[in-house]
């Protein structure tokens, strides 16, 4: 049977341009669908949040290159906290599954497994 689940994630980008955030929102999602052995057509909805120093493309449109096109995207700013990560992206997938809660698979890759040690893989 399967059940909602929300799946968390994060990476860095390399620069603060569309290919920089292009590639790695790609890379961050393809690993997410990889890890949690899901389909675009099994995501219900994402969320993405950039850091304010990431203005140079939306990685939504990123997400809809992978297949994403029927799925509800919206992209946010971070709160602009002293000393956070840079050019993070952050990801909340909601996705339908038969995975329990404990067998999740929250991808964080890069400099980015520092934001969440207690769940990165």
């Amino acid at each position: 049977m399967s059940s909602v689940r929300a799946i968390r994630g994060a990476t860095q980008a390399a620069a603060n341009t569309s290919q920089a955030i292009g590639d790695a929102t790609k890379e961050l999602l393809l690993e997410i669908l990889k890890a949690n052995n899901l389909s675009p057509d099994e995501v219900i909805s994402v969320i993405f949040t950039v850091s304010p120093d990431l203005n140079a493309a939306f990685p939504a449109g990123s997400a809809r290159e992978l297949g994403f096109s029927e799925v509800p995207l919206i992209c946010s700013v971070e709160i602009d906290v002293p000393g956070a990560l840079e050019r993070t992206i952050r990801v909340m997938a909601h996705v339908e599954t038969s995975l329990s809660k404990s067998e999740i698979s929250h991808i964080y890759l890069g400099a980015a497994k520092s934001l969440r040690r207690d769940i990165a893989q």
